[in-house]
């Protein structure tokens, strides 16, 4: 099993990576034949956290409406996981302390 720093930090790199596909998608908004980008997210069955991969989308057209949505829920799912990130630090700490 993967600490769970390892596994917050990969949903952090995910997160990141929808949300640079998605501010893409909004900076060609206007651009004809536009097919939007895409983040497949597959979970780590053996080690804990989230493998991310950027594709075209199947069908073209960006909603901006749909993007904002999108950036909102990488952001929440970033701050998500920085927290996690944030309280293992502190237990590792905390245990250390205790030890030493």
């Amino acid at each position: 099993m993967a600490p769970i720093s390892s596994i917050a930090s990969s949903g952090m790199q995910a997160a990141q990576q929808r949300l640079q596909a998605s501010a893409h998608n909004v900076a060609n908004v206007q651009t004809e034949g536009f097919t939007r980008l895409e983040v497949v997210q597959q979970s780590r069955s053996e080690t804990g956290g989230v493998d991310a991969a950027t594709r075209r989308a199947a069908s073209g057209g960006v909603s901006l409406e749909s993007e904002v949505v999108d950036q909102l829920s990488a952001r929440n799912a970033f701050v998500a996981n920085a927290t996690v990130f944030r309280t293992a630090d502190r237990m590792a700490g905390a245990l250390l302390n205790v030890y030493a």
